[in-house]
């Protein structure tokens, strides 16, 4: 199936809204240790470029999950493919995503990490996609709201490959 991709939101733009969604962190946890748990693999390149911008004490961690299995429709089963290394308890964690999509794993993790008594959990997502949202899940922090299209760049992947797009584009199907 041949495609081509279409720019939707540009590096500067990118860069810009990661700034903004910093801003907003810096001020809601100024003087507090943060905790980010980053959501792999998608959410390591806006994890990378936010962390520029946070002030203050930040640590990092990661997870994997998955409920896709090799379909490419969710199973509906999350299965936690790598943990945090650490435990969240009393920390202030804030969930690192590329993209908020149908909500159906985040909801899932946001409650898994939440029964680990941490002091407060908010989820950070470069993309909203709320068209898309079949469990109720609100970002606390989000860079870009787009429309119901298939994104890729800057993290988000077509078959493993364009993750390394400075920008975010459209894969558009041609007929």
């Amino acid at each position: 199936m041949a495609y081509h991709i279409e720019k939707l939101i540009d590096e500067r733009e990118v860069i810009e809204g990661i700034k903004k969604v910093a801003e907003k962190i810096n001020r809601d946890y100024q003087g507090k240790s943060i905790r980010l748990v980053c959501i792999l693999k998608g959410g390591v390149f806006f994890l990378t470029e936010l962390s520029k911008y946070l002030e203050g004490n930040i640590t990092i961690d990661f997870m994997s999950v998955s409920s896709y299995g090799a379909g490419t429709v969710s199973s509906g089963i999350v299965k936690i493919i790598k943990d945090l290394d650490e435990s969240i308890e009393g920390e202030n964690v804030i969930v690192i995503e590329d993209i908020v999509d149908t909500g159906n794993t985040l909801s899932y993790l946001l409650e898994l990490l939440r029964d680990r008594k941490p002091a407060s959990v908010k989820l950070c997502t470069l993309l909203d996609k709320p068209s898309r949202r079949t469990k109720d899940i609100q970002a606390d922090y989000v860079a870009f709201t787009i429309p119901d299209k298939f994104v890729v760049g800057f993290g988000l992947d077509y078959d493993q490959c364009y993750r390394n797009l400075p920008y975010v584009g459209v894969v558009e199907f041609d007929d």
